[in-house]
């Protein structure tokens, strides 16, 4: 946006600055006190609605007094939050992207599992519980990340331990960790190697498939893995002897994994003890 774009909208708020105030925004006039409500447009000046006061043209002016746009200040805007909360996950996910980009040039660049199809990308971040969850994807990973909000303090997590969160569609085991641009984060990997995907772009329509059906309830029978975690870290922990003879019988095939529900089996779900660094893990 040049600067004359930015900084010429109006006057009395924000210096002026169109790109400060949301579609949403209600502005009034510092003359007369008319006011301009983009849900209604002005039909005076055939203004159809829905238009927002930074789209109205340089010549319009104020249906009350014909003072021009640039005496107008700002009344009320309801979408300010929504700016506010998009520009702080605009500068989270620049972070991240960053932070792992560095780890691509500096450790994976020339790894045999790379997809140099690829490249580092945060997609379809939204708040979640305090804090921000989306999807990260690099050329050896894809991972859901969870960033904590401005308010949270995640300083004291222990990079490797895990945690399972439930969502809407079931329960879901993260990872913490911590980067130096990042700071802090919780990450559960969805793919890892990333072989089997052709172009960034089908990457990205399977990563804004994942976060809309992690939050639908009825995928929750085929993802809930309370119980199978439960019973992976009671194995874990039980002696030997526990264990039981060893069988002949054949072994059920599995049920379908998350990443298969949730992405419609467009990928195999990464194996058991990938090394945490390859998978997007814990460094």
């Amino acid at each position: 946006m040049s600067v004359e774009t930015a900084r010429g909208g109006f006057e009395g708020s924000y210096l002026g600055a169109n790109d400060r105030i949301s579609p949403q925004a209600i502005m009034e006039c510092k003359i007369c006190w008319t006011s301009y409500d983009p849900a209604e447009g002005d039909e005076y000046r055939q203004v159809l609605p829905g238009t927002p006061f930074a789209a109205l043209p340089a010549d319009w002016k104020c249906p009350g007094c014909d003072a021009p746009k640039q005496q107008f200040i700002v009344r009320e805007d309801p979408g300010s939050d929504e700016m506010r909360i998009a520009a702080e996950i605009e500068r989270r996910c620049a972070r991240l992207v960053a932070d792992f980009r560095e780890v691509f040039n500096a450790k994976m660049r020339d790894v045999p599992i790379i997809n140099q199809a690829l490249h580092v990308e945060a997609m379809a971040f939204r708040p979640w519980q305090g804090g921000f969850l989306g999807v990260l994807i690099a050329p050896w990973f894809m991972n859901l990340i969870w960033l904590p909000g401005e308010d949270q303090d995640w300083s004291a997590l222990k990079a490797g331990e895990k945690e399972v969160v439930a969502f809407p569609s079931g329960e879901y085991e993260f990872i913490h960790n911590s980067r130096e641009m990042t700071g802090p984060y919780k990450a559960c990997s969805l793919f890892s190697p990333m072989a089997d995907f052709t172009s960034q772009l089908q990457v990205v329509e399977v990563a804004r498939a994942v976060m809309v059906e992690l939050f639908k309830p009825e995928n929750r029978d085929g993802t809930d893995r309370a119980a199978e975690i439960r019973a992976a870290r009671e194995a874990e922990l039980a002696p030997p002897s526990e264990a039981g003879p060893a069988s002949d019988a054949p072994i059920p095939n599995p049920r379908p994994t998350r990443r298969a529900l949730l992405t419609g089996g467009l990928a195999a779900a990464p194996a058991e003890g990938d090394d945490p660094e390859i998978s997007g893990g814990v460094e």
